[in-house]
């Protein structure tokens, strides 16, 4: 019953992932620095409450005066608002299968990231994994003539994101993290909030009634799948989770190509093949070695 459970939490969490896109796309009459700013500062509030019904600002309390987790879950609240604003930026700019893209090979990113920055070693496939993505990447931009930024963009960040989320492990529960990282960016959120009005000479305030009334749930919206997700990671082993989390970009594309209309050429399609083909070998290697441990 708890592994059921905690399928049913993952499965939720990347589903919602998946379809965030249409929700920032319903966003659209809004400035994206504006959305993410207030997404920001509506996630803290949202945050602060849920704290207060749960009891859990001890842990807020022990983040704060612990130096070190307070310095990294810092650096992962700048790491993820880079992640957070290229990807409504990809939202609003009709570039949702881009994202969708960079979802997909984060699991290669981190593999990288575990050789760079924790001295891991390779395997064969791992290798053959990350080979195989390299080419899939020079595919895409020889056939669609750009590189694919924003994939990379959002790769590389939740990708250093989980590696310093992972640096402060078990220490940290999810809600009280996301706390502490919001709170961390609310300066930056209330200057942009401040200061775009007077370079655009418009507010999120100017849109209509149901677009702010859309944009009051952007707390809501970010906070929701993280907790389910982190009540998932409790109950299922790390290889199930492993495979739920390709749910989210499989919805993403969808949208991307079907619900928004936007176009994959054949050499993207390629592209993304071979990605998939990257994501078999790492998960097929996942696999065999788990059996292969006592």
């Amino acid at each position: 019953m708890n592994r059921r459970a905690g399928y049913g939490y993952g499965l939720t969490a990347y589903l919602l992932w998946g379809v965030l896109p249409l929700y920032f796309v319903l966003l659209g009459a809004i400035d994206p620095f504006e959305v993410v700013a207030g997404r920001i500062l509506l996630t803290l509030v949202f945050c602060g409450l849920l704290l207060t019904v749960l009891r859990q600002w001890g842990p807020v309390a022990a983040i704060l005066r612990d130096r070190s987790a307070l310095a990294t879950l810092a650096a992962a609240g700048l790491v993820i608002y880079v992640n957070w604003q290229v990807f409504v930026i990809a939202s609003f700019t009709g570039h949702v299968v881009d994202a969708s893209l960079g979802y997909f090979i984060n699991p290669v990113v981190t593999v990288l990231f575990g050789v760079a920055l924790l001295g891991e070693r390779l395997t064969a496939a791992q290798w053959g994994a990350v080979g195989v993505t390299v080419i899939a990447f020079v595919t895409i931009a020889i056939g669609y003539g750009t590189f694919p930024w924003i994939a990379v963009l959002l790769a590389c960040s939740f990708g250093l994101y989980g590696y310093l989320k992972r640096k402060v492990g078990a220490d940290v529960p999810a809600l009280p993290g996301l706390f502490v990282e919001t709170l961390v960016l609310s300066p930056l959120a209330v200057a942009l909030l401040a200061l775009i009005p007077v370079f655009t000479g418009a507010g999120f305030l100017g849109a209509d009634g149901s677009t702010l009334a859309l944009f009051s749930l952007a707390g809501i919206a970010t906070a929701i799948p993280l907790l389910l997700f982190a009540a998932a990671a409790r109950r299922l082993p790390l290889v199930a989770l492993g495979f739920i989390q390709y749910v989210g970009p499989t919805v993403m594309l969808l949208i991307g190509w079907l619900v928004l209309g936007e176009r994959i050429p054949p050499a993207r399609w390629i592209g993304f093949g071979l990605v998939w083909a990257a994501l078999v070998l790492l998960s097929a290697d996942g696999l065999r070695r788990r059996r292969a441990r006592p």
